[in-house]
C-alpha cells in the first residue's frame, strides 16, 4: 500500500441467515463486510488537492474486497450483490469520504472478476464507534429487486478522529424469500448494469 494508506485494523463482520420465517432459504444466503481503519492525511485541516489519496485508495479496495470473498468463502464471479461506504472521523470532512468512490468502485470490480452494476454507497463523518448500514444491490442489474438489502457495520473504537473507515460489503443468495416482483436475476439481459 502507498505511504498515504496506513492501515490501523480490519474489522469484519458476517451474517449467514438460515431461516427468516417460512421454509428454509433453498440456496445459501449470507452477506459480509469489511473496514479498513486508516489514517486520515488530511485531518485537522483544509487541504484543496486531496486527489493523489484516489489512486492510493485502490489496493485497500481489492484487499478489503478479498476479504469479504475469504469471510464468505466464494470466488469473485459467486458473488451476487455489492456495496461500500465510508466513516470519516470528526477531524476530517465529508469530501474525504468521497475519495473512496472511485477507486473502491475499480478495486471492488478487480478483486471480483469484473462487474456491471453501480456499487451503492453510503458516507458520512461520525465518532468512534458510529454503525452505518451499508446498501446492497445485483452486482449485474441495479434493478434486480431480489437483491436489495443492507448490512449494519461498526468499528467499536473507531474511526478516532483523525481516521477513516473505508468500507466494503457483498452477499450470496440475495434475501432469504424475495416474492416482490421485477427483474430476476435470470431476467438479466443488456448487460449495462441497469437491466
Amino acid at each position: 500500500m502507498s505511504d498515504l494508506v496506513k492501515v490501523r485494523k480490519y474489522v469484519a463482520t458476517i451474517e449467514d441467515t438460515l431461516n427468516d420465517g417460512g421454509a428454509a432459504p433453498g440456496r445459501r444466503v449470507a452477506k459480509a463486510v469489511v473496514g479498513g481503519v486508516i489514517a486520515n492525511p488530511y485531518a485537522g485541516r483544509h487541504v484543496d488537492d486531496i486527489q493523489p489519496m484516489m489512486k492510493a485508495l485502490a489496493p485497500l479496495a481489492v484487499e478489503l474486497t478479498e476479504r469479504v470473498m475469504k469471510i464468505l468463502d466464494v470466488a469473485g464471479p459467486e458473488l451476487e450483490a455489492y456495496g461500500k461506504g465510508a466513516i470519516v472521523g470528526l477531524a476530517g470532512e465529508l469530501e474525504h469520504a468521497a475519495l473512496w468512490h472511485q477507486p473502491s468502485g475499480i478495486g471492488i470490480r478487480h478483486a471480483m472478476g469484473g462487474a456491471k452494476s453501480i456499487v451503492p454507497s453510503t458516507v458520512k463523518v461520525a465518532t468512534a464507534g458510529a454503525r452505518i448500514d451499508i446498501p446492497l444491490h445485483h452486482v449485474a442489474a441495479a434493478y434486480v429487486r431480489s437483491h436489495f438489502d443492507a448490512i449494519e457495520f461498526c468499528v467499536p473504537d473507531g474511526p478516532k478522529p483523525d481516521e477513516i473507515v473505508f468500507i466494503v460489503a457483498a452477499s450470496v443468495g440475495g434475501r432469504p424469500h424475495p416474492r416482490v416482483g421485477g427483474l430476476t436475476p435470470s431476467e438479466i439481459k443488456l448487460g449495462d448494469g441497469q437491466r
